[in-house]
């Protein structure tokens, strides 16, 4: 509600103002009265006179009770309203009846407005008034043209609630002209300080056309010195329609894909209101299939068809001619799953809005039919009354085509990129946009490849993590089988039984077999074992005394979590590892930051128990690639597994932990060339027999052994350097060099031979303890 407070249209007057209105009545009565005077009257020429005003008043009853347009004939200072149409009073919820006697009852505009409008479009009217009366003093008090500024003419636009789900918007215009306006103190000038008269044209023109000057000098207006006759007459027009789809025309050409949730709601409400519908779909066409998206009360939910069934659908129509279409009675077309669907959502008449795209779908143009080539989609509108829909509601669909087509082509073009650029690297990320490009466009695929790269792997593993995880397995499960064993005792003294004992004797061996020995599946035969042979006998167990009772909380308790088995000793182990996994990776990534500045490049980090890393740089990725930025790469990357190094052995002091961390890198001066393979998981794999060689040499690295001490070639503490050729060794022993001379690693440097891989034979290495920080 609006208060006294805020600024009014026009002073209020002491009485109460209340509405006249001319309505049928009135006019018969008028005419009844013309027609006594035609008859009666002898002078042929008053007669005509007479009748012409009688055809008059039949155009205005006509104009009062049909025109669509919004009239009132209004006093400019009280606002009450001496005249109002048909339409008017419609849309102001006002019976004509109610406004025949005024004696009786009645709303001055003032009230009845700041009743219905939000105070925002309350203001916009006031200002609206405001700037009349500026015309008006500026025209008759400085003798300023202001009639080329078109001060008038801009209206304002109203909300109006409605009887309907969705409110009316309307615009109204204010007309001035049968206005006159007198000051009461000539000696008061508000603008006085401005010096209008003084002005130049151009300095008028300025202000004139400024909207925050404008705002401002209509503010200055001293309403209570001015004395105001005439009339005011207010004319408005109904434009919900206009306005509801440029809302929706706004709110389809935003970045926002219309296929997300929040997105699609927003234009299924719009759609909604527009063509006073209960819901919207959305479907889309792809290679041989086709989808449809609708607004269920919790998410969006898409339903996957057979692009063959697309074709018995009451929608081909609509697709085939491109033409908007009403599916009047949809209870006629019920043959296809999508049509039973569209029911179940109580759709029973449809409003089809096609959408043709400028270029073929990528990748339909063979299982599509010839004549669905060039179709993107289609947006359906539900209504959940036959015969719904009309001519009208199909215009304004047509107004809409623009702004879906655009709207869809560029959710599915987001698609496609979501396809490709999903989780990839930044250094990478441009090709894969490039082609997301390209195929949105309707071009065909083209594979992604980056040929002749330098590879740079290194790894950080966790020595004994499988021994670790096993020893954490015995534990765990020798815990669960004794609180497993306690059970069954338990129940045996409540309750002899020969059954409970063989229980209890196999629970006995069981544990002796896991104190010995723990086996690769132990950890799932144990539990099986468990859960079939022992828990459930719980029920019966229970009932075998209270001792029985509480064994059998304290084994549910120890086994109620998410793994629902004894699960300690192995949380420890995982926690364990994770902490080390993720401070190595904090390592890593920070030193990988500096690394993209020397070059950018591919990088690809795996974290299992350690984490190992994979590095692509060269010209296809960053063409300003150069032999100096390679070896500043390969450097730093070394320097980044020795703080990777260091940083294990901070780990093994702060968690007092066995498990030890070693460090490798793997050396290969010759190029490989890597593509994006797009029906497997990884991002990129390496073609050629060549570079298959590097990825079998990377997957048994870590566990290779010195050909002459048997020994593995990584050890804790230390950096081990894997190469194949002189080239390589003279390169980074120079390296090495560098990393003593900067206090990272000790000037001992050991070296051997790789004992023969799988396929793979003449590896060397080099060995390097890394220093401890500080």
């Amino acid at each position: 509600m609006h208060t006294s407070e805020s600024a009014p249209l026009a002073e209020c007057p002491d009485r109460p103002t209340r509405f006249k209105v001319a309505d049928e009545p009135a006019y018969r009565s008028i005419q009844t009265d013309l027609q006594t005077l035609a008859a009666q009257c002898p002078d042929r020429a008053t007669a005509e006179t007479l009748q012409r005003w009688m055809e008059q008043l039949g155009w205005v009853q006509s104009f009062h009770e049909s025109s669509q347009m919004l009239v009132a004939a209004i006093e400019p200072v009280s606002f009450k309203v001496q005249y109002a149409n048909h339409a008017f009073c419609q849309l102001l919820g006002i019976e004509a009846g109610d406004l025949i006697h005024p004696a009786e009852r009645g709303e001055d505009l003032k009230t009845l407005l700041s009743r219905l409008l939000s105070e925002a479009d309350f203001l916009a009217l006031q200002q609206l008034y405001r700037r009349h009366l500026l015309h008006l003093i500026l025209r008759q008090f400085y003798s300023i043209n202001v009639s080329r500024f078109r001060l008038l003419e801009v209206p304002a636009m109203l909300t109006l609630p409605s009887s309907l789900s969705a409110p009316r918007y309307i615009k109204f215009w204010l007309r001035s002209d049968q206005l006159k306006i007198h000051r009461i103190n000539s000696e008061l000038d508000e603008f006085a300080d401005l010096e209008l008269m003084q002005r130049s044209v151009q300095d008028l023109e300025a202000m004139l056309t400024d909207p925050v000057q404008l705002k401002q000098l209509e503010q200055q207006i001293c309403l209570h010195n001015y004395q105001i006759q005439g009339q005011l007459l207010l004319e408005g027009l109904d434009v919900t329609a206009w306005e509801l789809i440029r809302q929706t025309t706004q709110l389809l050409i935003d970045r926002n894909s219309i296929l997300r949730p929040q997105k699609f709601c927003q234009v299924n409400q719009q759609l909604q209101s527009l063509f006073r519908a209960q819901n919207s779909f959305i479907l889309t066409i792809e290679e041989n299939q086709f989808r449809v998206f609708t607004l269920s009360p919790s998410c969006l939910e898409t339903q996957t068809y057979p692009i063959a069934t697309l074709q018995s659908t009451c929608l081909m129509p609509s697709l085939q001619t491109n033409q908007v279409t009403i599916i009047s009675d949809l209870e006629a077309s019920q043959r296809t799953e999508l049509e039973h669907q569209l029911w179940r959502q109580e759709a029973r008449s449809l409003l089809l809005i096609p959408l043709s795209c400028p270029v073929p779908i990528p990748g339909t143009s063979d299982p599509l039919p010839s004549d669905l080539t060039q179709t993107l989609g289609l947006v359906g509108v539900l209504s959940d009354r036959p015969y719904h829909f009309d001519g009208l509601d199909c215009s304004h669909a047509e107004q809409l085509i623009p702004a879906l087509t655009r709207a869809l082509t560029s959710a599915q073009q987001q698609l496609v990129q979501q396809r490709f650029i999903t989780n990839i690297h930044p250094a990478v990320e441009w090709r894969f946009l490039q082609e997301a490009e390209r195929r949105s466009l309707g071009l065909p695929a083209e594979p992604i490849v980056f040929d002749r790269v330098y590879p740079l792997y290194g790894i950080s593993d966790i020595r004994g993590s499988s021994e670790a995880r096993n020893r954490a397995i015995q534990a765990d499960l020798l815990e669960q089988l004794r609180l497993g064993l306690a059970v069954v005792e338990a129940a045996c003294q409540g309750k002899k039984s020969a059954l409970g004992e063989q229980i209890r004797l196999d629970l006995l061996e069981r544990i002796r077999r896991l104190q010995e020995k723990i086996t690769v599946e132990a950890e799932v035969t144990e539990t099986r074992y468990l859960k079939n042979h022992l828990e459930v006998y719980f029920d019966y167990f229970a009932q075998c005394g209270e001792q029985a009772v509480a064994a059998i909380a304290a084994y549910q308790q120890a086994c109620d979590n998410e793994q629902q088995c004894f699960y300690q000793a192995r949380a420890d182990y995982d926690r364990t590892i994770g902490q080390i996994n993720a401070r190595l990776k904090e390592t890593w990534e920070d030193w990988q930051q500096r690394m993209q500045q020397i070059t950018p490049h591919y990088c690809d980090v795996e974290a299992t128990d350690g984490i190992d890393h994979m590095i692509y740089a060269g010209q296809s990725i960053d063409p300003n690639f150069s032999k100096f930025q390679l070896r500043s790469l390969r450097y730093e990357q070394l320097r980044a597994m020795c703080a990777c190094a260091r940083t294990a052995l901070q780990l093994q002091q702060e968690y007092d932990t066995t498990l030890q961390v070693t460090h490798l890198v793997l050396v290969q001066d010759c190029t490989v060339d890597i593509f994006h393979d797009e029906t497997t998981e990884k991002l990129f794999d390496v073609r050629g027999t060549r570079d298959t060689r590097y990825e079998i040499v990377k997957k048994r690295i870590d566990k290779a052994r010195d050909e002459k001490t048997q020994a593995r070639i990584t050890q804790p503490e230390t950096l081990t350097l894997v190469y194949s050729t002189h080239e390589e060794l003279e390169e980074y022993q120079q390296y090495l060099h560098y990393l003593m001379r900067e206090g990272l690693v000790d000037s001992l440097i050991e070296q051997g031979t790789v004992e023969a891989l799988q396929g793979v034979t003449g590896l060397k290495f080099m060995r390097v303890r890394v220093l401890p920080d500080g």
